[in-house]
């Protein structure tokens, strides 16, 4: 018979074995969209010349400094610091909306330069850009979602130096995310 140690660490197990394996689906839908954007490279109407917008150089600082605030948020639970997870949890969530917020001023951006993903003067070069920017915001939404939960039950609460499943998961799911943007950001940056 297993003792509720054993059963808890069966569970946290299945349940980072799930979040895995949904992270892998997620790597499989941009590889297959930046995999196309490798074989639309050879159309004549493909942009060579452009400009990546400097607001997404910000967002990408913003949102490794997310990581940063998750990795922080998760030390200090571990530590039982309940006042610094909560600021740091805190300041997560704002980075991650000033994310959000300079990836719209990116295609502000790309709009001033009269780049479009659609309409007589679209690219398909833009266009590309537009889905893998708005798949990744997307999947942005349901970290933001999580993080949400996990600053609910952390003010209920919920989680201490020995309980903290909840914000591992987040921080897991936050850390990839950052990755898969940075991964976004320079092949967009470099591929051409």
């Amino acid at each position: 018979m297993m003792t509720d140690i054993e059963n808890k660490a069966r569970t946290d197990r299945s349940y980072k074995l799930l979040l895995i394996f949904g992270m892998i689906s997620i790597v499989m839908l941009f590889a297959g969209l930046t995999s196309a954007m490798v074989v639309s490279k050879s159309r004549p109407d493909w942009l060579k010349d452009y400009e990546m917008p400097t607001a997404f150089t910000i967002s990408t600082v913003l949102i490794l400094m997310c990581s940063v605030t998750f990795y922080l948020a998760q030390r200090f639970i571990k530590q039982d610091n309940r006042s610094m997870t909560t600021v740091m949890l805190l300041l997560t969530l704002v980075l991650g909306g000033l994310f959000v917020k300079f990836q719209f001023e990116g295609f502000d951006q790309l709009f001033m330069h009269r780049l479009f993903p659609t309409g007589k003067s679209g690219s398909v070069t833009i266009a590309f850009m537009y889905i893998l920017v708005y798949v990744h915001l997307a999947h942005l939404f349901g970290g933001v979602i999580s993080l949400l939960i996990i600053i609910y039950n952390h003010f209920k609460q919920k989680y201490t130096a020995a309980q903290y499943l909840g914000i591992e998961l987040g921080a897991m799911y936050w850390h990839f995310l950052d990755a898969l943007w940075l991964y976004l950001f320079l092949f967009l940056y470099f591929f051409k």
